[in-house]
């Protein structure tokens, strides 16, 4: 007697009806097993040796659509290829995929209309959750994140009431910790070149830089402080406009780009790193490692935000009904050559050493 010809679908693949056909059993008890959720042993053994006999594999588009279930994640970040999102990056990859997810990247060029699109567009469920990094936050940026249809965590500084699970840091005590090790070397005149002012980082880090000058005793000097953009290029023309008005002794940059810019600039005009003009960057990316002679720079915990940002997105999308979370990284500086030189220090006992709380002046 012929074989009874098996259900196939339009595109001629192997099908639940297939395999269920093939072993002999129900069309419920095939899907069950095919499922993951399970049968008496012997139909799980059946159902198993007729979906290897047929070839079938399993649809992951139609079980996307049952689970309301994507298995992907998606990461936003204003420049992917900035060093410190790409640490970031590798964090959250690592604890997605351990997940059985897999990690999507947006580049939004910090664009506020960029973002909020992104955000509503999650509307359509393409993600389980999004891990977003905005350097500019508005009203419309919350309003985004709090009527989310999917989970969203941000890293950066966000209000202490936004209703909305948040990892940060703290630039402000982070460049605290740069101008303190500026001034314990003896540094006077410190230049600061910085990213826009229109955005949190840069905000919280021309806070920061001013309240530790004041706090020092150092009068500020406008013609020491120059703004551009997070970039090298932006960084390196930056402090040659700097160099070509005043005469710094020390110059801290706002990001790592920004001082590896600086760098190339202060040796093009022939000063010496740190000899003439000591050089501190923030972030402490590669990028810091790679120069010569190497970056010291403020470590704000790339890697570490993105990896507890990756967490409370899993815990959220495990559990919806969670309170919002904040949770914060504190900054650390790594002294390397590029501040190495010690000049007199203008203190008898030292400079002081000690800072208020910058709670709540974060980013």
């Amino acid at each position: 007697m012929g074989r009874k010809r098996l259900q196939e679908s339009a595109d001629g693949r192997p099908t639940v009806h297939t395999v269920a056909a093939r072993a002999g059993v129900s069309i419920a008890s095939a899907s069950r097993v095919l499922n993951g959720i399970g049968g008496s042993p012997e139909t799980v053994r059946k159902v198993r040796a007729a979906a290897a006999e047929v070839g079938y594999v399993p649809n992951a588009i139609a079980r996307s659509l049952q689970s309301q279930r994507t298995g992907l994640v998606a990461l936003a970040v204003e420049d992917i290829g900035n060093p410190v999102y790409v640490e970031m990056m590798r964090a959250i990859e690592s604890v997605v995929a351990s997940s059985g997810r897999q990690l999507l990247v947006h580049a939004t060029g910090g664009r506020i209309d960029n973002e909020t699109a992104l955000l509503r567009r999650l509307a359509n469920r393409y993600v389980d959750g999004m891990i977003v990094s905005p350097i500019r936050v508005t009203d419309d940026h919350l309003t985004a994140l709090v009527d989310s249809p999917v989970p969203v965590v941000v890293v950066g500084q966000l209000d202490a009431d936004a209703a909305v699970d948040n990892v940060r840091t703290d630039s402000r005590h982070g460049v605290a910790l740069a101008v303190d090790h500026l001034v314990a070397t003896g540094r006077r005149r410190i230049g600061f070149v910085n990213g826009p002012l229109d955005t949190v980082p840069g905000i919280a880090r021309d806070a920061g830089f001013r309240a530790a000058l004041l706090r020092h005793g150092i009068q500020l000097d406008e013609d020491l402080i120059e703004v551009g953009d997070f970039q090298y290029a932006a960084g390196r023309t930056a402090t040659e406009r700097l160099l070509a008005r005043t005469d710094p002794d020390a110059l801290f940059c706002a990001n790592d780009l920004i001082a590896v810019g600086a760098l190339h600039a202060l040796l093009a005009a022939g000063r010496r790193v740190p000899q003439d003009v000591a050089l501190v960057g923030m972030d402490d990316t590669e990028l810091a490692r790679m120069m010569f002679p190497q970056l010291s720079s403020v470590s704000l915990g790339s890697a570490e935000r993105g990896r507890r940002a990756a967490e409370l997105l899993l815990q959220r999308i495990a559990d919806p009904t969670l309170p919002p979370r904040r949770e914060q990284v504190p900054p650390s500086l790594a002294v390397r050559a590029s501040s190495g030189a010690t000049l007199p220090v203008p203190w008898p006992d030292g400079p002081p050493t000690t800072h208020p709380s910058s709670e709540g002046v974060t980013a």
